[in-house]
Order: C-alpha cells, then sequence, then structure tokens
C-alpha cells in the first residue's frame, strides 16, 4: 500500500483520502459534501469550465480529477449547469466526487453567485485537494481508469482496508445502464436559446423545424445550440418508444450525450432507432448518442484504458481534412473495425487515431463521439448542428 505525501503547506492530519482498487492512497484535505463516494477515477485536462465539466451527466458514476491546478476561481453561477433537467429518476447527475491540486480558493468574477466550496456541497460533491494529481494521472495513463473512493472525514479518522473493499466491491460502469437514472421522466420543451453578455440567455424562437431529443443525460447547451437555429426542441425519456417520438410528427431526431456502458443502454435503445431509420428519419447522435447509433447499425463499441476527458482534442474531418479542437467526455468508443459495409467513419481522433463520427449511406443519418455544443474551439463543430438543422429545412421544402 503506497501513501503519497502531503503538501508541506499543511502540517494538519489529512481530512480526506482517495483510495484506489489496487491500494494506492493518496491523503489530503475534504471540501464541498462530508462522506464517501465510489466511482471510476479518471482525470480531465480542460483549463477552464470546471463547473461545466461537473454537471455533465456523462460524468454520472465518476471521479474526476482535473489536471488544471487551480479550480474555483470563478465561482459558480446558475446558468453554467449543465444538467437542467430535475425530473429524473436518480439523484444529482453529473461527477460523484473532485480531485483537485490546490484548495478552491475565493470566487473573484463578476458572474459569480457561490464559491465553489459551497457549490459543491450544495450539490452533494465530496472533493479532495492538496494532493499530487500529477501522480495519480500518470497511475491512470499506465493501469487505466480505476475504482477508486474518496472519503472525507472532518475527524480525520479512516479504515483504509475497509475503504479499499468498498472500490473492489463496486460493479463499475462496465455492463451499466445509467441513460434512465438522468434522463427526464416528463418530456418538455427547450425554452432557452444562446448566450448574451448584457441580458443571459436568450428565448427560444421555435419557429422553424422540430426536433425531438432523446434524452439520455443531455447537456443544456445542446438543447439551447439546436433552439439557437430556431429549431422547436422537444425533449424526451430514453425509455420512449419509437411509435411515440413518430406521433409527435418530428423532422429530426437528435440522440444525445449520457453515462454509462453503451452496450447496456443499448439494449433498449437499438429497436427505437433501428425503426427510426427504417421511417427514414433525419438523425443526429452526439457522444453516448454516437455510440448507440453505431451498435444500432451493427458495430461493436469497447471499453478504452482511460478514456477522453478534455477540451482540447484534436479531430479530423475525412471528408474536407479540416482538424477541430473539441471538448470530449467518453470511456468507452466504438470500434472502426466492426462498421458494417453501409456505415462510414468521417472523423478520427489526432490523439489515438480511435472513431470519432460516422455517416449511414444514403440517409440522412450521422454522429460524432466529441461535443459540438462545447465550443472549446471556440466554433469549430458548430457546422453540424448548421448542417443538421439545413438538412431539415430541405426535407420541409422539398
Amino acid at each position: 500500500m503506497t501513501a503519497q505525501p502531503k503538501s508541506q503547506e499543511q502540517d494538519e492530519t489529512p481530512t480526506a483520502l482517495l483510495v484506489l482498487e489496487d491500494g494506492t492512497v493518496f491523503a489530503g484535505f475534504g471540501v464541498g459534501a462530508s462522506g464517501e463516494t465510489v466511482g471510476e477515477v479518471c482525470f480531465n485536462t480542460a483549463m477552464t469550465g470546471y463547473q461545466e465539466v461537473l454537471t455533465d451527466p456523462s460524468y454520472t458514476d465518476q471521479l474526476l480529477c482535473f489536471t488544471f491546478p487551480h479550480l474555483g476561481i470563478t465561482g459558480t453561477n446558475t446558468d453554467d449547469n449543465e444538467d437542467e433537467t430535475q425530473d429524473r429518476n436518480g439523484p444529482t447527475s453529473g461527477a460523484r466526487g473532485v480531485i483537485m491540486r490546490a484548495a478552491t480558493g475565493v470566487a473573484a468574477n463578476w458572474r459569480a453567485q457561490d464559491d465553489f466550496a459551497d457549490w459543491l456541497a450544495k450539490r452533494d460533491i465530496i472533493g479532495i485537494y492538496d494532493i499530487d494529481t500529477r501522480a495519480l494521472t500518470v497511475h491512470i495513463r499506465k493501469c487505466g481508469m480505476p475504482h477508486g473512493i474518496i472519503a472525507h472525514h472532518p475527524d480525520g479518522q479512516f479504515d483504509i482496508p475497509a475503504l479499499q473493499a468498498k472500490t473492489r466491491d463496486w460493479a463499475g460502469l462496465e455492463n451499466a445502464d445509467l441513460a434512465d437514472r438522468v434522463s427526464t421522466n416528463t418530456p418538455y420543451e427547450a425554452e432557452e436559446a444562446t448566450w448574451d453578455l448584457h441580458s443571459g440567455y436568450q428565448s427560444a424562437s421555435k419557429t422553424g423545424a422540430h426536433v425531438v431529443v432523446v434524452d439520455y443525460g443531455s447537456k443544456s447547451n445542446i438543447l439551447r445550440r439546436l433552439a439557437a437555429l430556431d429549431l422547436k426542441v422537444s425533449v424526451v425519456p430514453c425509455t420512449i418508444d419509437a411509435a411515440a417520438i413518430l406521433a409527435m410528427e418530428p423532422d429530426g431526431v437528435l440522440l444525445s450525450n449520457g453515462p454509462g456502458d453503451p452496450a447496456a443502454t443499448a439494449r433498449h435503445a437499438s429497436p427505437l432507432i433501428r425503426t427510426l431509420i427504417e421511417a427514414d428519419m433525419p438523425i443526429f447522435g452526439i457522444c453516448l448518442g454516437h455510440q448507440l447509433l453505431a451498435l444500432a447499425l451493427g458495430a461493436k463499441t469497447k471499453k478504452m484504458e482511460q478514456g477522453h476527458h478534455g477540451a482540447n482534442h484534436p479531430v479530423k474531418d475525412l471528408h474536407t481534412g479540416k482538424v477541430e479542437i473539441v471538448s470530449m467526455n467518453h470511456g468507452f468508443t466504438v470500434d472502426e473495425t466492426t462498421l458494417p459495409d453501409h456505415v462510414s467513419a468521417t472523423h478520427i481522433s489526432l490523439f489515438d487515431g480511435s472513431n470519432c463520427g460516422l455517416r449511414l449511406t444514403g440517409k440522412s443519418v450521422f454522429s460524432v463521439q466529441y461535443h459540438p455544443e462545447a465550443s472549446p474551439g471556440p466554433q469549430d463543430s458548430f457546422y453540424l448542428f448548421e448542417a443538421f438543422a439545413g438538412q431539415l429545412r430541405h426535407n420541409i421544402s422539398a
């Protein structure tokens, strides 16, 4: 069992531990909620957007280590959460815990409404800081994403063997269908479009084509990006059947991002997607939606060693040769070697060559592995939404 030394800046007894399933222990100090939380440990390389990242439903059941050392500087606000859906089956979606190098600090931004530490506590997120996040990142790069547990006990009393046992008992993300837990239970319409510096989020006009978003854990900015193109956006539970969607007479369907193992979610998603394709429905898939589309078309997915988590990932469009800087968050990937002949790869990661997009031959059906709404480029990938909306407008006018 290996213990990582704490910072020379601290001489108090540690109030939090990160314990990995292999027995590695990182000692630090707790922030946010107290207690214990188990999940898959991954790292994210983004330098900004910690609030958006932690509230992304795709991070459900994960403990997130930020490689950037300073968090909390801009505080938090009610506008930047990505999981606005509240009518869901499970608890608050997003990351279970956060792992940081430095203390959260005091918010210093005109948009801040709450300090980061207080916000973590209100969302019941357990945090640990003052650990060597570089060493943890190297561990993940060498050994893959482990099961881990963050324990925040203000009294500094820990039973390390018991904590390690909890990580080993945790079932993990493989074979886990988490979409139903974070999906909306009640259909609703998106009311917000893009954000304005002076007046906040604009109201959705709903004057254009009608898009149904199947909510597997959708980020709010996906809905806003669609609404910004004047589309009427209806969000439905991931357990809905295809007949109910077709009865809504949409002009297109978007398959959203979400958490868990796509192969597990595909057990109920694939029949829905195949029926929509047979009905000649235009489809756009994002992240988990991309993986579910691939599975419905006959391909396979697989678990990644360390996943892709960050806002600085280069992806190449194989048709145009253009390289986009994109945001990614996924621990599973489409096995490109299993794509059927009638499905073509459209994008690849320039980090590892993994599949990042596909298109169904002869149909208005396509998807990408990354998050085109997240704007790290900052607008490198908006063309995907514009292409989708353009196809819907063309179909209506034809």
